[in-house]
């Protein structure tokens, strides 16, 4: 990681969460909150260059919108009952919107809005830290799905990045915090679900390949990119496509326009693409080879992706 970093310090990561045997959507659940919505920063001027850079960022493309996102405000791990206290992990999210993630997150004085604190929510309590997606998915000759960003795009145009995005909350009617919702277990339960289908949705969207090809997703873990401070949640899913299918099927690709090119690579070559990957990726690919490694040590167990292992969190 160091020397990538050096190299390019958009590349550089850290792991916010491991879960090296991945989670079904049965042990991952959300605590949804306006307790984890961001906290303005004391300093006035800082504050409003937030609004300054949106207004920038107008002017050349009119047609950005700050649309609402969940923000990432930590996680807690905790275990199930009796027999087989399995752990399961808790988002805690908030909300955002793409505005003051440009303002924030995107600032030139990103690092400014930053609180030295060992614990990442303190860290990043004034960040507007949407919470995004990454899917590593594997097709059915076991080759990983890898797309080439476009040149258009703001953000690490060019490089290759695994199918992603963002879960949204307008996909569950979700546009501000409701202070008279009624049962906050049904909510929860509802953005804890838009978390897997958000994912499964982007991979359809920017890859092409059908829903229905799609395993459920597992969840494996959290990766942030130094730079920026970008925090991005990983899935592995199989598709029962191999990898010609799928690339026919790229071409046809709904939000294709977001990418230039697909590969589907081996292992070893994706580890070579890394380099030229954004560190919220690189973490993801990490991410992916805990996952390996965890299943080789229990290759004999037969639900190896769904044992009690620890997980790990990073501080």
């Amino acid at each position: 990681m160091a020397s990538a970093a050096a190299a390019d310090p958009g590349a550089a990561y850290k792991l916010l969460l491991s879960c090296p045997a991945g989670l079904p959507r049965s042990r991952v659940s959300v605590k949804f909150d306006q307790s984890f919505d961001r906290i303005p920063h004391p300093d006035a001027a800082l504050e409003e260059s937030i609004s300054e850079i949106w207004n920038q960022r107008l002017k050349q493309n009119p047609s950005s919108y700050s649309g609402t996102k969940f923000r990432y405000g930590g996680h807690a791990v905790h275990y199930k009952d009796e027999p087989n206290k399995e752990y399961c992990v808790s988002l805690h999210l908030g909300l955002t919107d793409y505005s003051t993630f440009v303002g924030t997150n995107l600032n030139p004085l990103w690092e400014k809005f930053l609180v030295p604190s060992e614990d990442d929510s303190v860290h990043c309590q004034h960040m507007s830290n949407p919470l995004g997606n990454g899917a590593i998915v594997q097709t059915s000759d076991e080759k990983i799905i890898v797309l080439q960003r476009s040149y258009n795009v703001g953000e690490f145009p060019g490089y290759f990045v695994f199918p992603g995005g963002h879960s949204e909350p307008q996909e569950i009617g979700i546009l501000a915090h409701q202070t008279d919702e009624k049962d906050l277990g049904v909510l929860n339960e509802r953005v804890s679900q838009e978390m897997f289908d958000g994912i499964i949705r982007e991979v359809v969207e920017e890859t092409g390949v059908p829903a229905n090809s799609l395993t459920e997703p597992i969840f494996i873990g959290i990766s942030c990119r130094e730079m920026n401070v970008r925090p991005t949640a990983f899935f592995f899913t199989k598709c029962n496509i191999d990898s010609s299918g799928v690339q026919e099927l790229y071409s046809r690709a709904q939000h294709g326009f977001e990418s230039t090119k697909m590969y589907a690579v081996s292992e070893e070559e994706l580890r070579g693409m890394t380099d030229r990957m954004p560190g919220c990726h690189r973490g993801g690919f990490a991410l992916y080879e805990m996952m390996k490694n965890d299943a080789k040590k229990h290759e004999n167990e037969q639900y190896a992706p769904l044992r009690n292992t620890t997980p790990y969190a990073f501080v």
